[in-house]
């Protein structure tokens, strides 16, 4: 018989379970940290120094851990890079890695910490998550020897990942993921394939993918469309890019857009721009939060649906060019000028008017916009935009965009450049676009960079439209198509 001692993080294991079974629904957490980082160097630091400041890391994501478990919370996502931070080369990295084995063979490490050899951060997660009854999810560095004469191993004879892990309640590691699109990390290998990491839990069946990757189809479509997944866990580094990839607005669209739940833990490091988390669900933000005011960590907390497309709250499927694909292509418009937004050359035209229909157009894309002001500000301009192409800054995907957004000044040259403050009203709103492909994501962003939760709604025929009759100061009414197909 067990020890007393041994048994209860089990029997708290099965009491949390019965709790989330019985009610369908689960209460998920992010932490965003503001993330102890190295001092930069190109010379590899002694183990015991890595591991000194990964626990100073931990100790912090520890306290969070402990706090979202004591609040109920069956399952925390902790950021991309959380635990060691970022300004490495490929040497220097190297003592922050552990070797991190595939799940299969069901381990512990809180309780087997040496079984597959030193494994310090892992145990610690482990016993994270075993003595708070609670899944816990991180981002490591995993390590794996290769013979260097083989084709495609590293000249130093091993590989380097960028690795996703998921402790669940009792400890055990259920999940490893290597991320598949790098940015900007020659410190890292990508994986041989793209990886389709999915676990059970008594609450739904979660995927995992890293930052970068909800960009691509693999492995972020496939997790859901084709293995189903209920809840995507995103730990990411995500630095904000204003108007359309700011944190906060793309994660929710995304969620909206694929009609999954997503737990998004950001880091929080305001010199490079980078807050935003959020609990998203398919109608909309549960909870978030951006800061780029203070350096604090901020924990978040949510019920969820555990399988929102069963939930009498879920949405049809959307036909996104059903409407603009009826509405008239109106002649060439005497107003429309081009802009750059991220390096994508935009063609825009001006709302002029307090009120009326616009449509622009470029290649197969037209962007159709109905819409009523509160008032016609003199100082405050707005177009709308459309972007169809191969976008090609740090990294190359096809995109479809239409946005209804506020320009920074009245200059129309600096249409498209980041703004994060406006004061005109909608009462109406109705934007729609002849989209040729089906991943759509839809956002609305209010003055001050917050969402609309609740505030707007994707009709069946693919119209964005405003619920409310009155809405708060709007930045950008924006559809995020990405055409995975013609990468």
């Amino acid at each position: 018989m067990l020890p007393s001692q041994a048994l209860l993080p089990a029997v708290l294991f099965a009491l949390t379970a019965l709790q989330a079974l019985a009610s369908d629904t689960f209460m998920a957490a992010v932490y965003e940290h503001a993330v102890i980082l190295p001092h930069p160097t190109d010379q590899p630091v002694s183990p015991s120094e890595a591991l000194a400041l990964m626990n100073k890391n931990m100790d912090v994501l520890e306290g969070a851990i402990k706090e979202a478990a004591q609040q109920g919370a069956h399952i925390i996502v902790t950021p991309e890079d959380g635990i060691y931070g970022w300004r490495f080369t490929r040497e220097s990295i190297y003592p922050y890695l552990e070797d991190i084995p595939d799940p299969v063979v069901n381990w512990i490490p809180c309780t087997e910490p040496s079984r597959f050899g030193p494994a310090p951060v892992q145990e610690r997660l482990s016993c994270m998550a075993r003595n708070n009854s609670i899944y816990v999810v991180a981002n490591i560095g995993d390590k794996k020897p290769c013979d260097s004469r083989e084709p495609g191993c590293p000249g130093d004879g091993r590989y380097q990942y960028n690795t996703d892990v998921v402790f669940d309640a009792q400890g055990k590691l259920v999940a490893r993921y290597h991320k598949y699109n790098l940015f900007l990390e020659s410190q890292f290998n990508y994986p041989k394939e793209p990886e389709a990491v999915t676990f059970e839990t008594p609450f739904g069946k979660f995927g995992i993918f890293t930052c970068f990757d909800i960009l691509f189809y693999e492995p972020a479509v496939v997790l859901v469309n084709k293995m189903q997944v209920d809840t995507v866990l995103f730990p990411t580094a995500w630095m904000n890019l204003l108007p359309f990839l700011t944190a906060i607005e793309f994660h929710s669209a995304w969620a909206m857009g694929m009609r999954v739940n997503v737990l998004a833990a950001n880091t929080h490091n305001t010199s490079i721009a980078m807050t935003g988390s959020g609990i998203y669900a398919p109608a909309g933000a549960r909870t978030y939060s951006y800061n780029m005011k203070t350096e604090d960590g901020h924990l978040l907390i949510a019920e969820l649906d555990a399988h929102p497309r069963l939930s009498p709250a879920s949405s049809p499927a959307v036909s996104w060019n059903s409407y603009a694909l009826s509405v008239e292509k109106l002649s060439q418009n005497d107003h429309e000028f081009t802009g750059i937004i991220f390096g994508d050359p935009f063609t825009f035209t001006e709302l002029t008017k307090p009120r009326g229909n616009l449509t622009v157009c470029q290649k197969d894309l037209c962007c159709h916009l109905g819409y009523k002001m509160a008032e016609k500000r003199d100082d405050e301009v707005y177009v709308l935009g459309a972007f169809d192409g191969l976008h090609v800054i740090e990294g190359q995907y096809y995109l479809q965009i239409c946005s209804l957004l506020k320009c920074p000044s009245t200059n129309l040259s600096m249409c498209g450049e980041p703004v994060e403050t406006a004061q005109t009203k909608f009462e109406m709103f109705s934007l729609s676009g002849t989209f040729g492909t089906s991943y759509v994501f839809p956002e609305v962003l209010y003055s001050g960079v917050q969402l609309a939760p609740g505030e707007f709604e994707v009709l069946t025929d693919g119209r964005l439209i405003n619920r409310n009759t009155t809405s708060k100061p709007v930045l950008s009414v924006t559809l995020f198509g990405r055409w995975y197909e013609k990468d």
